[in-house]
């Protein structure tokens, strides 16, 4: 008896030494690992003041919250991404970031706020933009690294809707390595309850972390809300913010139900002169009704060989088709003139997914003079290995009858630049 009480204790003891030291070995891995990410991408941290607080005095009494952002999702070449960006700041030399055109009299307005003029030491931002050819800040970022999440927000559609604007402004403290966003104030906001007023608030994240969300106080009872809260966004080098996207989301706040969405706005930082401590009034774009989802694609025409060249990059938010709750996209294109259907093309099948790369492009031989007078259909499509594949959604690609006007748009620009790649985002139609 006694004999195998001290076995039995002497495996007990043996299996809890080498639990322990399983353990321990876990922590310590887990610990370099992190320790390693912290040395490529820099430890993060955002924090959040109030208007009352000032500068001198941010560190005491804020919440902060800590986290890693790290970019892991698949990578799409930037060349033709790259192209349109170009063009568009090659032909607007006003505009210092692509948002300055609907942020012009909010600009003037915060240089006469008394904002200085960039300093020598604001060489980093120099540094990312290139000293002896000056660029576009989003250009300079394009030319040394792969878009993988700036792209899919690049999108300078209108607002389906009217769903009021936001007022905010941007700042980075090169001795601090922190961006300084604040939110100032929104304005003709929709009514969200029955007293035909709204009680908003704004919820900040820089994509893709959207863990580590910050809001603003709750304004009650307003249309037209004044914020003047202050956020710090610590520990961002210049190079680490051209990967990250600032997504503000204004919502209705209610108490006995889940929060209204009113509008949101992207703004990839990429496109942003930090520099000039830009000031904006951006358009609230309404959350999507249709359960389509949208398509990323670009055209490029080259009138010497008579080539016409689609893009599929790739697709978010598509309707789930199938029982699991997912789809198996793919895209099918035809050439059209007038209604006559020319020829077709289809992408491969991706299992299971909402949010498919396509990265495939097809080329099309239309004479120059007959390019105004056709359209490509394309229709995202959920293949089924039973029954007829069902239709997702679609957009007509067009110069005169476009499916829209962002659709009709991007063909006419596709007109007047040729052997330029223009990309756009596009909302599915049903039908």
């Amino acid at each position: 008896m006694k004999t195998r009480d001290v076995v039995l204790i002497t495996l007990l003891s043996v299996g809890a030494a080498v639990l322990l030291f399983a353990v321990a070995a876990y922590l310590y891995i887990n610990r370099r690992r992190r320790k390693r990410e912290d040395d490529e991408d820099g430890t993060s941290c955002a924090i959040r003041a109030d208007s009352s607080a000032t500068d001198s005095g941010r560190d005491k009494n804020i919440s902060r919250l800590n986290g890693f952002l790290n970019l892991k999702t698949p990578l799409i070449s930037t060349k033709t991404l790259g192209a349109q960006l170009e063009t568009t700041s090659t032909s607007s030399p006003q505009a210092k970031s692509p948002a300055s055109s609907s942020a012009g009299a909010a600009a003037g307005a915060s240089t006469a706020q008394g904002e200085r003029t960039p300093t020598a030491h604001n060489k980093q931002l120099q540094n990312v933009k290139g000293q002896d050819h000056p660029t576009h800040p989003s250009m300079a970022f394009l030319q040394n690294r792969s878009i993988s999440l700036v792209d899919m927000y690049i999108d300078n559609s209108e607002p389906s809707e009217n769903v009021g604007q936001i007022h905010f402004s941007l700042e980075y403290d090169f001795q601090n390595t922190t961006l300084i966003l604040r939110i100032i104030q929104g304005k003709e906001l929709p009514a969200k309850d029955l007293s035909g007023t709204s009680d908003p608030y704004v919820r900040v994240t820089l994509l893709p972390d959207k863990k580590h969300r910050l809001e603003t106080k709750i304004k009650r009872r307003t249309l037209n809300p004044r914020w003047n809260e202050t956020f710090y966004f610590e520990g961002f080098p210049i190079q680490k913010l051209q990967s990250r996207v600032l997504h503000l989301h204004v919502f209705d706040y209610d108490r006995f139900s889940r929060d209204d969405s009113i509008g949101e706005v992207f703004l990839p930082l990429c496109q942003v002169d930090l520099s000039e401590k830009p000031s904006f009034w951006k358009a609230l774009k309404p959350p999507a009704k249709d359960k389509c989802g949208e398509l990323l694609t670009s055209l490029c025409y080259h009138p010497s060989n008579s080539v016409l060249t689609l893009t599929l990059l790739k697709a978010r938010n598509l309707k789930a088709k199938d029982i699991n709750g997912k789809s198996d996209p793919y895209v099918k294109v035809w050439l059209q003139f007038g209604d006559k259907r020319i020829e077709k093309r289809k992408t491969a099948v991706f299992k299971c997914t909402l949010n498919p790369v396509f990265n495939d492009s097809f080329s099309f031989n239309v004479p120059w003079e007959k390019i105004r007078e056709c359209s490509l259909d394309v229709q995202v499509m959920d293949f089924d290995n039973i029954g007829r594949n069902e239709l997702i959604g679609r957009i007509l690609l067009a110069g005169k009858n476009g499916s829209g006007a962002t659709e009709t748009k991007h063909w006419q620009d596709m007109i007047t630049k040729p052997r330029q790649t223009i990309v756009q985002w596009h909302r599915l139609k049903p039908e």
